[in-house]
């Protein structure tokens, strides 16, 4: 059984950094999509970055490019969000993801079969 752990939000200020963990266990293929996601209540669910675990390719959303950094730790099965210079607008829940085997569509969260439970991230001005 896949399972995914967040842990590394927090609050912060605007300009800081935070960088976000996602513990991965269980999955049984070889290599995978692995992406973050993030929701505000009332809006809809943002695909923020995504990494293929097989060739380490990244995919990011246009509104992070240049301030997260998604990255992994094979030997560990974690995989990580580094953000800097986050905004107000960065608050949101979150989520760790996986899916099988690429990358194509990553930025839509129904491609994605496993979830993390979330963890908050605010930004205050």
């Amino acid at each position: 059984q896949v399972q995914l752990v967040e842990s590394g939000g927090g609050s912060v200020q605007a300009g800081g950094s935070l960088r976000l963990s996602c513990g991965v266990s269980g999955y049984t293929y070889g290599h995978y999509c692995m992406g973050w996601f993030r929701q505000v209540p009332g809006k809809e669910r943002e695909g923020v970055a995504a990494i293929y675990t097989g060739a380490d390719s990244t995919y990011y959303a246009d509104s992070v490019k240049g301030r997260f950094t998604i990255s992994q730790d094979k030997a560990k099965n974690m995989l990580y969000l580094q953000m800097t210079s986050l905004k107000p607008e960065d608050t949101a829940m979150y989520y760790c993801a996986a899916k099988g085997p690429y990358c194509n569509e990553w930025q839509l969260g129904r491609a994605f079969a496993y979830w993390g439970q979330g963890t908050q991230v605010t930004v205050s001005s």
